[in-house]
């Protein structure tokens, strides 16, 4: 069956699936829900909270009201436990749906706020089951895409047969494709979804590495950087500061990777604080030197800019010539820098995306350094590599990550980089002291930001979303915020607010003053998140903290403690255990471990934009499988006798996703 032929499936609808990258029946089958629903055990009104399903009557007939805009309909439900308020946004047709007075199960969240609990959005069920949550895709209704997979699961056979050796199946206790694809769509029990879940996981990530592993040999020619044996001595010999022991090791990494003919594809990362700029600078130093030109690409123009003045101090009294490229300079200004880059006066340059403009050309880039990585899509970094290529050689390529992430796991991400971890912080970094905050104390805890505020610190305030929504009423926006801060606690306080879709000009000028000192305090979602360095900023107060993953808040957190003053970091939420997790360690790499174990990689996945396939895998918190899969891949390499097994995984892992990998890996 092809996928034009199910029913319910026209053109529109098509177009619809191609959007997200859905253009087969296997497709569709491999889009596995995002998430379940657990409408499997009824939990009484007077214990509800987070995602629950309910079991009570309707007393009385719902009422309809509007509010700013939106439709609401609300009702009262009980059991015998107590009472449940229940509340739908623009649904309207509840009023007809609700049976007064007769037992309903209702499926929905509880919102909570000041108190007061209440089920909003809910869903009548008719049976206990676990229900399949997919990611929405524009013009196809969450239930008609069910009913779309239910049929496809129908020629599940024919359209998935195995994809894995019986042996080595087997031999890892993995069940078989037909039943992991049913049991992961419609899951029987948790049992089912689990074993399903698992062995979908090991495919995909059994498949990552075979494909990985083929295209190896493709890695590019590079031009090899003529360096002294003892060029990082000489450049650590010229900075105001002595380097760490990590640092100097992985500096020789990237120096003997320059000096190869193969061109250097190597990911630093490490810890907010750890001197990862200084590396940069210094394989720029070495490139330089050399007599090529180095480019590094950061993801704002704020970060741009204070790379480039980092960079006319450290190293313009080494002779280099530094220049900046961004977005925003006139026509004039672009002009002249074109010319700088292409007639080689400028040795280093540092830039956005303007780096990669069409018109912009280099006379011998020899390195790439894409800072904050995660942020650039794989092709605005390939982009920016075309444009060094020369006589058909590669420019080397080094890319920073400012997200610590378990080494097993950042050597299976970026496992055609060589990855170098940064385990050291320089010496004299004072600790930001962390603390979850009640709602009970937050005024004592915005009374203490005002009192650095007179010491002439400055602060962050950051909120999950811009604008208060009505269907999120436990969560504090940051436009309320901002308004409640400088008419209340912060009166008299220069507060500043940005937000993520801000103009852009409106969000420069904003950080911008932030930077300078002209704002004491800045209320934002999380677009401070990276490429803000203001050292006097010694407060972080993060609203809804329990809404964040461990290592976004650690990122968050990594805001301040970058100057000599002592810093504090409040997380304003009901303690948990991730929260307590981070307020007992400074360690981003402990950190990121802990939120593998307790989230599972793919939020730490989602956060590297290298296509549809790695936003797919399946690894919820199974991190043993990580390993498990990198190992089973290395026995198949190194044991002759599984040459058959080997030869069965690559070829599949080629044939679905050789092409995927070709625009990920080689990146």
């Amino acid at each position: 069956m092809e996928l034009s032929e199910m029913r319910g499936v026209g053109p529109a609808r098509m177009e619809s699936l191609r959007a997200v990258g859905i253009t087969s029946l296997r497709d569709l089958l491999y889009t596995l829900p995002v998430r379940y629903e657990d409408r499997t055990q009824i939990v009484p009104c007077k214990e509800a909270r987070g995602e629950v399903l309910v079991m009570g009557v309707v007393p009385d007939s719902p009422k309809y009201s509007r509010f700013n805009g939106l439709v609401r309909v609300t009702a009262s439900f009980h059991d015998d436990t107590g009472r449940l308020p229940l509340a739908w946004y623009n649904q309207p047709w509840m009023m007809q749906q609700l049976p007064v007075g007769e037992p309903i199960m209702l499926f929905g969240r509880v919102a909570e706020k000041n108190g007061r609990r209440v089920l909003q959005n809910a869903s009548i069920v008719d049976e206990k089951s676990i229900q399949p949550v997919y990611r929405a895709i524009k013009g196809i209704p969450a239930k008609s895409f069910r009913t779309m997979m239910e049929q496809a699961l129908s020629q599940v056979d024919d359209t998935c047969p195995e994809t894995l050796p019986n042996t080595l199946r087997l031999r890892h206790g993995l069940c078989e494709l037909n039943f992991a694809l049913r049991e992961a769509h419609f899951p029987a029990n948790f049992e089912n979804l689990k074993m399903a879940r698992r062995r979908l996981a090991f495919e995909q990530m059994l498949m990552y590495q075979a494909a990985l592993g083929l295209m190896r040999h493709h890695k590019e020619d590079g031009m090899p950087i003529p360096l002294s044996d003892t060029a990082t001595a000489d450049f650590w010999a010229t900075m105001p500061f002595p380097p760490t022991g990590a640092q100097k090791r992985v500096l020789e990494e990237v120096a003997s990777d320059l000096r190869k003919t193969r061109a250097m594809s190597r990911l630093i990362q490490g810890d907010v604080g750890c001197g990862k700029t200084a590396l940069a600078f210094g394989a720029i130093a070495m490139t330089c030197t050399a007599g090529f030109q180095a480019a590094m690409m950061a993801p704002t123009e704020i970060l741009a800019r204070q790379h480039y003045e980092s960079a006319k101090a450290m190293l313009e009294p080494l002779g280099l010539r530094c220049g900046l490229l961004i977005g925003s300079m006139k026509a004039k200004e672009k002009r002249a820098a074109h010319a700088a880059c292409v007639s080689g006066e400028w040795d280093a340059v540092f830039g956005t995306h303007a780096l990669i403009s069409e018109g912009v050309k280099y006379k011998k880039l020899g390195l790439v350094v894409t800072d904050e990585q995660h942020r650039f899509g794989v092709r605005q970094r390939s982009t920016l590599q075309e444009k060094g290529a020369a006589n058909d050689k590669a420019p080397h390529v080094l890319v920073m990550s400012a997200t610590p992430i378990p080494r097993t796991l950042a050597l299976i991400l970026y496992g055609d980089l060589d990855v170098s971890v940064v385990d050291e912080l320089p010496p004299g970094r004072t600790p930001v002291k962390t603390r979850v905050v009640p709602e009970s104390k937050r005024d004592a805890m915005y009374g203490f930001l005002r009192e650095e505020v007179a010491k002439g610190r400055q602060g962050y305030v950051v909120c999950p979303l811009v604008d208060e929504s009505e269907m999120l009423e436990d969560v504090r926006s940051a436009r309320e915020t901002y308004d409640d801060l400088v008419h209340g606690v912060l009166y008299g306080l220069r507060v500043g607010l940005t937000w993520g879709t801000q103009k852009a000009d409106d969000k420069a000028a904003v950080l911008a003053d932030f930077a300078s000192g002209a704002l004491d305090v800045l209320v934002s979602t999380t677009v401070i998140e990276v490429g803000v360095n203001v050292p006097n900023a010694s407060v972080m107060i993060i609203e809804n903290a329990e809404r964040y993953g461990l290592s976004q808040l650690h990122q968050l957190r990594g805001r301040v403690g970058r100057g000599s003053a002592e810093s504090w970091c409040f997380l304003l939420a009901e303690e948990n255990e991730r929260l307590r997790i981070l307020s007992q360690t400074n360690d981003g790499f402990l950190v990121a471990q802990k939120d593998l174990e307790l989230r599972g990689p793919g939020d730490l996945m989602g956060t590297r934009q290298s296509g549809e396939m790695l936003q797919g895998f399946l690894l919820d918190g199974d991190v043993k499988l990580l390993e498990e899969t990198a190992n089973c891949m290395k026995q198949l390499r190194a044991d002759a006798s599984m040459a058959a097994e080997r030869a069965a995984v690559e070829a599949v892992a080629l044939r679905f996703y050789g092409e995927k990998l070709r625009q990920v890996a080689l990146n």
